[in-house]
């Protein structure tokens, strides 16, 4: 078993627009936007990161806006909610702010006894709230949320999988242990982890399978300290029979990929060198950064990328 998983790293998905995109992350949830790049295989496409101050692992969500990009189709082989943690007490605040914003799909519910309020990304995205007691991480408050209502980072991540069988046990191989379990959904934790700790498998066997498109997830990061303890991983899932990328350099970190059992994209990325490596904490988010391989198509880019505001 494992041992150097921490918990969430990113989750990143893929949009239709990225003013809306922007928009939505920053004014409506109140995340910083803690970068402005490019896709590394198709540069004329945004990357953009949302998360806390710094850009924590286990607080980051990234964004792919494709222009023109079809709807997704929801369905197994894929994570469906993506859920971000709350301070104890703050739901209502939260309803309050969504409903006045017009956002799609508010409903309360309850998971693992947790209060929980589910919603929708501008794209039928599927995020939840949920609060969570003695959370010390601590939120963005620069995005129009204060500091007793803003969001602390990921709580959990949800994955629907026609036999969850194969990647729970996977799951246990990363170092997670299974701590709940409601009919057809179980809940896996990392001991000591980022505060990013919990995974949640629903098992829906008559499901169809999902189509990616605008607000799927595209992959799932869980992150690891450094290069070292990333190469570890790597060789131990390989070892298991796993076909692993090679470590790829993604600027803010370092990256290897491999497809789960249930057809869902894994990623492990190191905590370093972190977000503040070409641009300063004040600033983070501000510039357009680009791969070194991309900088000679800065004045085009520059010209072409759509405008998404401060």
């Amino acid at each position: 078993m494992l041992k150097q998983i921490k918990g969430l790293h990113h989750v990143t998905s893929l949009a239709s627009d990225a003013r809306q995109n922007n928009s939505f992350f920053t004014d409506t949830l109140g995340l910083r936007r803690i970068k402005k790049t490019v896709n590394f295989d198709q540069p004329d496409v945004y990357h953009l990161y949302y998360g806390d101050e710094q850009g924590s692992p286990g607080s980051v969500m990234t964004y792919f806006p494709f222009p023109h990009i079809a709807e997704g189709h929801e369905g197994v082989g894929e994570v469906g909610t993506t859920v971000f943690a709350v301070p104890e007490g703050s739901l209502g605040y939260w309803r309050e702010r969504l409903a006045a914003r017009r956002v799609a799909g508010l409903e309360d519910s309850t998971r693992f006894g947790s209060k929980t309020l589910l919603f929708r990304g501008p794209d039928n995205d599927g995020f939840a709230l949920v609060e969570q007691e003695g959370d010390g991480r601590q939120g963005w408050i620069g995005g129009g949320v204060d500091g007793d209502h803003a969001i602390r980072g990921f709580h959990s991540a949800s994955m629907r999988l026609r036999d969850g069988g194969a990647t729970a046990e996977l799951l246990k191989f990363m170092g997670y242990q299974e701590v709940e379990k409601a009919g057809d959904l179980s809940r896996f934790a990392i001991p000591n982890g980022n505060g990013a700790d919990l995974v949640d498998i629903e098992s829906l066997p008559a499901a169809t399978f999902a189509r990616q498109g605008a607000g799927s997830v595209h992959h799932i990061a869980f992150a690891v300290d450094d290069r070292a303890a990333q190469l570890e991983v790597r060789k131990a899932l390989m070892d298991t029979g796993y076909q692993v990328t090679p470590v790829i350099d993604r600027d803010y970190f370092w990256a290897i990929y491999f497809r789960t059992p249930g057809g869902v994209l894994f990623e492990v990325a190191t905590n370093e060198p972190g977000f503040d490596r070409d641009e300063d904490t004040a600033h983070l988010g501000e510039a357009l950064k680009l791969p070194k391989q991309h900088e000679h198509l800065r004045r085009m880019l520059e010209q072409n990328l759509q405008p998404i505001g401060a």
